[in-house]
């Protein structure tokens, strides 16, 4: 398992809803599902990952995130995962309104587009960055809109969000001093646990 997985079951507590947007192969919930006895939910677009989310013996829902969550709820579920893909989606802002919209608590992980190396790479060699969070070539990524953890904390207190928790880890997903100093600058990583 992911290592920000191992972080953020820490703040799901049994028997909860949890609604995982862009839920890949499903392991993440069928492990919440085994070990936490919660009620799974995933949505997801590729037919591969669907396949094997109804393998691991997951509730999938064939849907794009990016054109309407209309079809649930409001307050439909105790949390909303939303996993390393905060980036590659058409209005991330949106995305967040109704994550809070539907559930009573949100999870969201990226790639810190600030991380000192990053920085580092574009000044120096112009080139745009590439790291194990951020793996792809400018013309092939996924990732549509760069946030660093200073935009997304931006995001929240403009939009009157309450940060539950908020995690900033390296490439292994430990915390330093350094990061406690300037997450902004040394976190590769940001994990938020927030709701509204």
């Amino acid at each position: 398992m992911r290592a920000d997985l191992k972080i953020i079951q820490q703040w799901i507590e049994p028997d909860m809803r949890v609604l995982d947007l862009g839920c890949g192969d499903g392991s993440f919930l069928a492990h919440l599902k085994s070990e936490k006895n919660i009620f799974d939910c995933g949505l997801e677009i590729d037919p591969d990952n669907i396949n094997l989310c109804l393998q691991a013996g997951v509730n999938v829902i064939e849907q794009d995130m990016n054109k309407s969550l209309a079809n649930f709820r409001s307050d439909s579920f105790d949390t909303v995962l939303l996993a390393q893909t905060l980036q590659t989606v058409e209005r991330p802002d949106i995305l967040v309104e109704e994550m809070l919209r539907i559930g009573k608590k949100c999870i969201i992980t990226f790639p810190n587009f600030a991380y000192w190396r990053h920085r580092l790479k574009l000044v120096s060699q112009g080139n745009m960055p590439q790291s194990s969070a951020l793996p792809y070539e400018w013309y092939d990524t996924p990732n549509i809109h760069h946030c660093t953890i200073k935009d997304f904390d931006t995001l929240c207190e403009e939009r009157n969000i309450t940060i539950l928790h908020k995690t900033v880890v390296d490439f292994n997903h430990r915390s330093s001093f350094l990061m406690n100093l300037n997450p902004n600058l040394f976190g590769i990583n940001a994990i938020y646990h927030f709701t509204r």
